[in-house]
């Protein structure tokens, strides 16, 4: 027979277990309107994704419908002349693609040897919030993209390329075929011989850069912070004891102390320099017409109110300059990522997009 007092030990033991096991920390106010905000990113990536996914599938079904159609209505000497035409052009541009990639490749190998030297300092992961790593890890994808399709690309590095940001950048399709300097020490390590040439660049630096050199070593801080860090890129380069510098964007463009630029952008910028020397249209080019309509409203609506009064002046709130920003990332990137995903995969795309059309059914899919 059982004890009672046992049995009564035993049911406290489990009830106090249960309640251990079922409860579970409240989230706070904080906590809760960052989980409604991903939730609400996540909704309308999945929204835009669907809905480009159904455009595609419609235009593809449409242009299958017309080539049947067109087929159909031929004679048998006329289709056939009509496919080799199709086939005629594919080869074409397929050796077009291979010709491209082939000089693509070349310009990125002569600029590791003779190009400008640009670094995207990485070694502030611990600083960062997972979203923010993977915006960061976007950027550093269009700066590639953007430096391999330029006629004077740079001879770029990633210094400091350890942890999740690592990983991030390791599930970028074709990363590990990139032509670039990657190095898991930090700049100052991987480049102490040329420790002398190092410039940071800053926006908190009184130097300005007015044109670039080729025996410098330019830096861009790879932080997506928010602004949260004031002069983080700044007190670094001090402790460290290298030049500093900003970019003379202030003699071209008024941009408000919230505006922030992208890592990306001020590469872009850069690069549009090398190509053009002018500053103006390396600005104009790199930064968003959206961003600078945004900075030169924010600037009028300080100078009619004498100072950045919320009360009067029409301003976002830092939750909203955050959800913002992360939304920029979801709509004005989309576009850009699978550019830049395609590109990196032009070697897979043209090794396999060789095969000749067909009048089958199967052939005029391949076709489309």
């Amino acid at each position: 027979m059982a004890d009672p007092d046992e049995e009564s030990r035993t049911a406290a033991s489990t009830d106090g277990s249960d309640t251990v096991q079922n409860s579970t920390p409240a989230l706070t106010k904080t906590a809760q309107k960052k989980l409604l905000k991903q939730e609400r990113l996540a909704a309308r990536k999945a929204e835009k994704k669907a809905a480009e996914k159904q455009r595609k599938a419609e235009h593809k079904e449409q242009r299958r419908r017309e080539w049947d159609e067109k087929l159909e209505a031929l004679s048998p000497e006329e289709k056939a002349k009509v496919i080799e035409s199709k086939n005629e052009a594919r080869r074409e541009r397929i050796k077009r693609e291979k010709e491209e990639h082939r000089m693509k490749i070349e310009r990125l190998k002569k600029a590791a040897e003779v190009g400008q030297k640009v670094v995207l300092d990485l070694d502030f992961g611990h600083l960062m919030t997972a979203s923010e790593i993977q915006s960061l890890s976007q950027q550093i994808m269009y700066c590639y993209a953007a430096n391999s399709r330029s006629a004077n690309p740079t001879h770029l590095w990633l210094t400091g390329c350890t942890g999740e940001m690592e990983a991030r950048l390791q599930n970028v399709p074709g990363f590990n075929n990139w032509i670039i300097e990657k190095e898991n020490r930090p700049y100052i390590e991987a480049l102490k011989d040329h420790k002398e040439n190092l410039i940071y660049l800053t926006a908190d630096a009184e130097d300005v850069i007015e044109e670039l050199d080729l025996k410098s070593i330019y830096i861009i801080g790879g932080l997506v912070d928010r602004n949260r860090y004031k002069r983080i890129t700044m007190d670094k380069a001090n402790e460290q004891g290298i030049k500093a510098a900003k970019l003379p964007i202030g003699k071209y463009l008024k941009m408000s102390s919230s505006q922030v630029l992208t890592v990306n952008q001020v590469f872009e910028i850069m690069l549009n320099f090398i190509e053009s020397r002018d500053w103006k249209s390396a600005f104009f080019n790199a930064i968003p017409q959206r961003k600078r309509d945004d900075a030169e409203a924010e600037i009028l609506g300080e100078e009619n109110n004498g100072t950045a009064d919320a009360a009067d002046v029409v301003a976002l709130t830092e939750e909203d300059k955050k959800e913002d920003l992360e939304g920029d990332v979801v709509e004005e990137g989309c576009a850009r990522k699978k550019q830049c995903i395609r590109e990196t995969e032009d070697v897979e795309d043209i090794e396999t997009t060789g095969n000749n059309v067909s009048a089958t059914d199967n052939g005029n899919k391949e076709l489309l």
